[in-house]
């Protein structure tokens, strides 16, 4: 168990009791000596942690505290760095930028022994596809943000092309292709938008008149419904 685990099951264990536990107790269940779990506490209260005590009259966490958000799990850092690099590798370039300076904001302030198993971790992202997509979806993913309309030109399986105005309200990442999902007006109905046939994107003022999680929700619905493969797999 590294370091960090134990800190996080000792702030699990004093959230168990509501009385003073003492220091023997607190390292008999944690299986480590009692000058670690001394030490573990002084670690803990230095980072903020309430615990109330000292040895030879147990200790008690006060109520209310919330976990400090940057002590992670040996999975949870592997989970952040494998997500984090594969963000960075997409063709969305500010997602991507975003991505690589989340993760040198969350090294920042990570403790040392966090920060030696973040840049350590082993679990690799391949090469990104060749990036065949003509529209910035950056602009994509501000629209669904502000519940706002988009207008663009879109080519189908066959290269017909055609203009669309539509309602967005998610935008799903696969290894090769990038996917809007949204509703047409032209079609009146849901309809899934690959980026790499779109062009002519134009962000607009209006606001689309429904709230994006009802329509998410709804869409989501559709997927499971009897009946509804045409929905489903509707491409444009």
């Amino acid at each position: 168990m590294s370091r960090s685990e134990r800190l996080l099951d000792l702030v699990q264990i004093l959230r168990r009791h509501r009385r003073p536990v003492s220091g023997h107790t607190l390292a008999d269940e944690m299986g480590i000596s009692i000058r670690t779990l001394y030490r573990d506490i002084a670690t803990l209260q230095g980072q903020g942690a309430p615990i109330e005590g000292e040895a030879g009259l147990g200790y008690v966490l006060k109520p209310g505290f919330m976990l400090p958000p940057l002590m992670f799990t040996d999975e949870e850092i592997e989970a952040i760095v494998l997500g984090s690099r594969w963000v960075a590798k997409q063709p969305d370039k500010r997602l991507a930028a975003a991505a690589a300076d989340a993760l040198a904001k969350i090294a920042a302030v990570l403790p040392d022994d966090l920060r030696e198993d973040l840049d350590a971790t082993t679990l690799l992202v391949g090469p990104r596809a060749e990036n065949t997509e003509t529209v910035d979806l950056g602009v994509v993913r501000q629209a669904i943000r502000d519940e706002r309309k988009l207008g663009f030109l879109y080519r189908d399986a066959e290269g017909a092309a055609s203009g669309r105005m539509v309602w967005p309200f998610a935008l799903a990442f696969f290894d090769k292709v990038r996917v809007m999902v949204a509703w047409c007006e032209m079609r009146q109905d849901f309809r899934h938008f690959r980026a790499d046939r779109m062009s002519d994107l134009t962000a607009t003022d209006m606001r689309y008149p429904r709230r994006r999680q009802a329509m998410l929700k709804e869409w989501r619905a559709t997927l499971y419904a009897p009946g509804q493969n045409s929905t489903k797999n509707a491409s444009g």
